[in-house]
């Protein structure tokens, strides 16, 4: 029985300016975005009738994004062959790092090479804002609603990303910094920066100040983690995912070791990726 195994990584909001809801309700946004080595993997098989298992952490929105990726190929392809998907879950859901979406990427590859019908991807954006990104990967712009995307040169640092137990709901940091007024972030020290990242502009999330708001103690983690590391710390967008710049994976390794883990659900030492959902490579499994 043939199983196709592919791989979906995590983003991370490097900067996200937030504009004012249009008259559609949504938020424009601008962010640079970059996947990492961080991912979730899905296994699909041909079976007698749809089943989905997951190994990890539940949360409503990585399982109803696979379901949903299942329909959408079906009625972009064609194909309606029955499959059992199995999702070795990685990356910590609600947590700013786009789990749920490199999930629906990842479902779509496996489904285009199991079934030899490739979905035509250019509604692909009904899945999730964030899911023609998953899939493209690399380092790139997000503009609109995200369904601008213009690739960029990626590279040249690694990350610590540390996620606090601290839950937050993204609609929930949207309605707050709405009824804070739409404040900016707070700008990261250029001069902190990699030398990769200094010609970008000022680089911030306008998010964080609302979720702060909800969750003072996001503050409070993101103030030691700086204080540990000696270097600013951003969140991921809406949060609560806090992360940092380092040279390199052996320097963020270090770093992410000294971590004392209470307050965290999880810390990865990870580097950029070029791509994003893709088939998995033995090391991979």
């Amino acid at each position: 029985m043939t199983t196709v195994v592919t791989v979906g990584p995590a983003k991370v909001n490097l900067s996200l300016e937030v504009f004012p809801p249009d008259a559609s309700g949504l938020h424009p946004l601008r962010s640079l975005v970059e996947t990492v080595s961080w991912w979730d993997r899905i296994a699909v098989t041909a079976a007698e009738a749809d089943a989905l298992s997951i190994d990890g952490p539940l949360d409503p929105a990585p399982d109803n994004l696979v379901w949903r990726a299942l329909e959408w190929h079906r009625r972009a392809s064609g194909a309606t062959v029955p499959v059992a998907i199995d999702l070795a879950k990685r990356i910590p859901v609600a947590a700013g790092l786009a789990g749920g979406s490199a999930d629906a990427a990842a479902t779509v590859v496996a489904l285009d090479r199991l079934t030899g019908a490739p979905a035509d991807r250019a509604d692909l954006g009904e899945l999730g804002a964030d899911v023609p990104f998953a899939l493209h990967g690399g380092a790139a712009v997000m503009e609109g609603y995200g369904e601008r995307l213009t690739p960029r040169p990626g590279g040249g640092y690694a990350l610590v990303i540390a996620v606090p137990n601290t839950e937050l709901s993204t609609p929930a940091v949207y309605r707050r910094w709405d009824e804070l007024g739409g404040p900016a972030g707070p700008v990261l020290d250029s001069g902190a920066l990699p030398p990769a990242m200094r010609d970008l502009g000022p680089l911030r999330n306008d998010l964080y100040p609302a979720a702060v708001s909800l969750a003072a103690e996001l503050a409070d983690r993101a103030a030691s983690l700086a204080d540990l590391w000696s270097r600013p710390v951003a969140m991921s967008g809406s949060g609560p995912s806090l992360f940092a710049y380092f040279a390199d994976l052996d320097e963020a390794a270090s770093a992410a070791g000294a971590v004392a883990p209470s307050g965290f659900r999880a810390i990865r030492a990870v580097v950029p990726l070029p791509d994003g959902a893709r088939l998995a490579t033995d090391d991979d499994r």
